[in-house]
């Protein structure tokens, strides 16, 4: 009986371990392109950097096409994308260089051809991340607390902001992030983010291991912080792989890899499902 109950109790103990696991590496491929972020689709994942994009094969891990930038295309700092209708959507700003420039670029997936572009031009700060869900884009600005420039009205990360844009990017809404994870953010800012399944709203920073699940307030402007996750990726940019329940794809920026990630608390069959509407503008 002694036996049993101190088998028991190491079971316990080890299912709490287990249970305690925030996210498991999956796999990480070679991708000297993922220095801001990563996209994926069903069979490929591409590698974002500053002013290039390398298209990868899932399974194999082998580069399939390169996209760079070019004096007809001068495009100097690329951010987070995402992949809707067989286009590559990316966030794009002319970080560090002031007053803050944005505008949204579109690749064609098969090709990577750049297909058209849409400028916000001086917005609410340098966007770093888009996302389409519940029939609106949403949108995230960052401010940095470190110095990127000489501008002399520098806001510092507290000013970071998630706008709701509708189909026409006309602005519908807009938070702030809570106090705990601006100061994780800082001295950067929020590099990466994206709608769950779930409808919970997840969001990296810069550099830290760290996934922040938040969620939309009853009342005021700033988002709620429902859970932070340890992950093994360097903040950016990341997507989730729509073909596997809590299934994601970072980067480890120091190491110039993508890393396919699995967080445990998304894989239940019975999640709660978000609309997540696919015939995007």
């Amino acid at each position: 009986m002694r036996l049993l109950c101190l088998s028991l109790l190491l079971h316990i103990t080890t299912a709490r371990v287990l249970l305690a696991e925030d996210a498991i590496e999956l796999r990480h491929y070679v991708a000297p392109e993922a220095t801001q972020a990563v996209a994926v689709d069903r069979e490929h994942f591409y590698a974002i950097g500053n002013q290039v994009i390398g298209k990868y094969d899932k399974n194999t891990g082998k580069l399939v096409n390169r996209w760079t930038a070019s004096e007809k295309l001068p495009l100097v700092h690329l951010n987070s994308g995402i992949v809707l209708n067989s286009e590559l959507i990316c966030a794009h700003s002319n970080f560090p260089s002031y007053p803050e420039v944005s505008s949204i670029e579109i690749w064609d997936t098969q090709n990577l051809e750049h297909v058209r572009s849409h400028s916000l031009g001086i917005c609410e700060g340098s966007l770093t991340w888009v996302d389409w869900h519940d029939d609106a884009w949403w949108a995230v600005f960052g401010h940095y607390s470190e110095k990127v420039n000489d501008d002399p009205h520098a806001k510092d990360a507290r000013w970071t902001s998630l706008v709701k844009f509708d189909r026409e990017w006309r602005r519908m809404a807009g938070w702030v992030f809570p106090q705990e994870v601006v100061a994780r953010f800082e001295p950067h800012s929020c590099s990466g983010g994206a709608w769950a399944r779930n409808g919970m709203l997840y969001c990296t920073g810069h550099d830290r291991g760290e996934l922040y699940e938040l969620a939309l307030p009853h009342s005021a402007s700033t988002l709620r912080l429902v859970e932070t996750w340890h992950v093994p990726i360097t903040g950016q940019g990341f997507a989730w792989d729509t073909t596997v329940h809590g299934k994601f794809f970072g980067i480890n920026r120091p190491l110039g890899q993508v890393v396919a990630v699995q967080l445990p608390s998304l894989t239940s069959a019975n999640l709660q499902t978000a609309r997540r509407t696919v015939d995007a503008p």
